[in-house]
């Protein structure tokens, strides 16, 4: 038996009696077809290894199986292990099931050494999983991920942009960000209430070092808590109108209309 002689996913879902937990925040993509997309759109091949969290049923599990990559799975969910267990037994060894809270798991040990991370994301932990990613001690060597366009949009937002925030600046920094596909509700099941977008993110070559990066979350913490106010009132605490002009931005500017670059130079004052 190969991947190819696997039932369809429906049919799996319903020999397991399977249903998508809401508490978990999970939504199943069944379409074969848009997973292999999405495993085409992370330029995934043979050899490489892929964290996946999240796999429910296994649909892109499949896919990234297909391209010849070994795969990490991370589900918290126990009712999808048995499921997942049939693909892995068709999988010649490229499968490794780990069952446990990605929040929680040590990845980089989990992954083995470097690793890419193509996942459809858990709703209710997405934000978070990408925000461990790009500033904890596993750093991907690409990610391909599926959030809600609202999420998406804040990733790859612009500067005056409405979901410009302090998710654009720190991704951006670290990564570059781009979305690579749209989903609409109906592509999964159950549908959620929202679409859906795959943000593809590379890291870039010279990143900031780690004490940049921290007063960077800091000073963006700062700032777009109080996005309203001009930066010389939201970033008070950290030195104000004084700060500002030692980075070489107007005082009387907010947040939202300040570049990667401005925040950068923000995040080095601090530390002057």
């Amino acid at each position: 038996m190969s991947l190819a002689d696997l039932p369809p996913l429906r049919e799996a879902l319903e020999r397991h009696d399977l249903m998508a937990r809401k508490s978990f925040g999970q939504h199943f993509l069944l379409d074969l077809n848009v997973t292999r997309k999405i495993a085409r759109l992370a330029q995934i091949g043979e050899g490489d290894t892929v964290v996946e969290v999240g796999p429910g049923p296994g649909g892109l599990t499949r896919a990234l199986l297909e391209t010849g990559a070994r795969v990490v799975a991370i589900e918290k969910d126990s009712r999808f292990l048995p499921l997942l267990s049939e693909v892995a037994e068709v999988a010649d060894g490229r499968l490794e099931l780990v069952e446990g809270d990605a929040l929680k798991v040590d990845a980089a040990q989990a992954a083995g050494g470097p690793a890419h991370v193509v996942s459809n994301l858990p709703y209710n932990v997405g934000t978070q999983l990408l925000i461990n990613w790009l500033t904890g001690p596993f750093r991907p060597l690409s990610m391909t991920l599926m959030f809600q366009k609202e999420v998406a949009d804040r990733i790859v937002a612009q500067p005056d942009d409405d979901a410009y925030g302090r998710l654009a600046v720190i991704a951006q920094t670290l990564c570059e960000a781009k979305t690579v596909m749209d989903l609409p509700a109906k592509a999964f099941t159950p549908p959620p209430k929202v679409a859906s977008a795959v943000v593809r993110l590379v890291p870039r070559q010279d990143p900031p070092p780690a004490e940049i990066v921290a007063a960077l979350e800091r000073v963006t913490a700062a700032a777009f808590g109080q996005r309203r106010k001009m930066l010389r009132s939201s970033l008070k605490a950290l030195g104000g109108g004084e700060l500002c002009e030692k980075a070489g931005i107007s005082p009387d500017a907010r947040a939202e209309v300040i570049d990667l670059a401005g925040f950068l130079a923000l995040a080095k004052a601090t530390l002057a």
